[in-house]
């Protein structure tokens, strides 16, 4: 995993995510799921381009399901965007480095 790339707990994730100052974009993945392999080198960009601006996540949803049922993943990968501790903006499955900048932008 890269270094600009937050591993989360269910401990650690009000600390990094609803209280983070600047936008967060959360993976939810899983280290079976082959999608979200795909997904990674993909996150990895976002991280390394928008560091310093932006907060990039991952939570592994078998290693933290209080974070993953609180928030309804049913499905991974899920990428959520949280802004002043809020939900906004979700997407599920595979997708493009241009469409979660999108979401981190809107």
């Amino acid at each position: 995993m890269g270094a600009n790339i937050i591993e989360l707990t269910d401990q650690s994730f009000d600390t990094e995510v609803i209280k983070s100052q600047v936008p967060v974009l959360v993976d939810f993945t899983a280290t079976w799921c082959g999608p979200c392999k795909a997904l990674a080198p993909i996150v990895e960009k976002i991280a390394n381009e928008t560091a310093g601006k932006y907060k990039v996540a991952k939570v592994d949803i078998d290693d933290c399901p209080g974070v993953a049922q609180k928030y309804g993943i049913r499905s991974v990968p899920t990428v959520l965007v949280f802004k002043g501790g809020e939900r906004k903006a979700q997407h599920v499955g595979l997708t493009t480095k241009e469409k979660l900048l999108k979401l981190l932008e809107s």
